[in-house]
């Protein structure tokens, strides 16, 4: 009878021992093959804008070193609410994953009564994909031969002057720069950075932060100044513009950057060979010459690295909004 017993012991034993090999199995076989389908690429822009070309060039690099497609898929819509629930719905296999700005991934749900999704348990982090460079551009009308000539003006006369901003980033960062003096704007809201430079050109407003699609151009025309770039180093759009640690301004933390992000629960093995792949694709020359001449600073962190940037920013962004009483509609 003992060894009878014996017997079913050991053989519940070795059924158990291949039920979880069973479950280890297709998770590590997928590991090994991994990539070998299609990727797809969600992109919360629409087709054909600043954001999503840089996502077209990145996904084509992917595409050279996964040895698979890689496939853009253009989710606008409810300041990426649309493609970050695309991508929640999808399976954490590596095959599924998207372009997550400050807007999706720390404004919409840092700001919203009811948030739609928590941006640090709903998603498995990737890897940065940079930073958009974006200038302080001011009206040649103002003292700009400077920054602090620049402050120094507009704090002499407090709320005289008008900002513009097309987006939190913006608003945020020149609350930063403005609150280190204790300066006071009116800020202006608009749905572009297109309409704010026009305003700014005209003489509506009198500052704003902006793309480096935009300033460039109109800096060359003598339309505007640009005095200070919000990436951590100068940019070869404009090598002449220091950036905010060359000039002491420790206090602007905001960054105009973008990530990538998958499902939450990917497993590690994936999402770092994921991680890997785009970063080895930011790294190509290829890749890195198209993304310059948009403006973006591509670059690419670890996982956990990216972890840590995410939540740094999250923080600046909630502190700032805090502190200063920002209401957004």
């Amino acid at each position: 009878m003992k060894k009878a017993t014996f017997v079913m012991h050991r053989r519940a034993l070795l059924a158990l021992a291949g039920a979880a090999a069973a479950l280890v199995l297709p998770t590590t076989a997928s590991a090994q093959t991994y990539p070998d389908k299609t990727i797809r690429l969600i992109v919360p822009f629409s087709a054909g804008g600043g954001a999503d070309t840089i996502a077209r060039v990145i996904a084509k690099g992917l595409a050279a070193q996964a040895g698979q497609p890689v496939v853009v898929d253009n989710k606008p819509g409810a300041e990426g609410i649309i493609a970050a629930q695309e991508v929640l719905r999808s399976a954490p296999d590596g095959y599924t994953f998207m372009l997550g700005t400050n807007t999706a991934m720390v404004a919409v749900p840092a700001l919203r009564p009811n948030p739609p999704y928590d941006p640090f348990t709903a998603f498995t982090p990737l890897t940065t994909a940079g930073e958009f460079s974006m200038f302080l551009a001011v009206s040649p009308a103002l003292p700009s031969g400077s920054l602090k000539e620049f402050l120094d003006h507009v704090a002499a006369t407090p709320n005289k002057y008008n900002s513009g901003s097309s987006n939190s980033a913006s608003e945020l960062a020149m609350l930063q720069l403005l609150a280190n003096r204790g300066t006071k704007v009116v800020n202006v809201r608009y749905k572009g950075d297109a309409q704010a430079m026009t305003d700014l050109v005209g003489g509506q407003i009198q500052m704003m932060f902006s793309t480096g699609t935009l300033v460039p151009g109109f800096a060359k025309d003598k339309k505007i100044h640009p005095l200070l770039t919000l990436l951590p180093e100068r940019s070869p759009l404009l090598p002449e513009v220091p950036t905010a640690a060359e000039l002491g301004l420790g206090a602007v933390t905001i960054t105009p950057w973008a990530g990538f992000f998958g499902p939450a629960k990917m497993p590690a093995v994936i999402a770092e060979r994921l991680s890997q792949m785009l970063r080895q694709a930011l790294s190509r020359p290829e890749v890195r010459e198209q993304l310059v001449a948009q403006g973006f600073s591509g670059y690419g962190m670890t996982p956990a690295q990216f972890a840590a940037f995410h939540r740094k920013q999250w923080d600046a962004f909630t502190t700032t909004v805090r502190e200063n009483n920002v209401k957004f509609e």
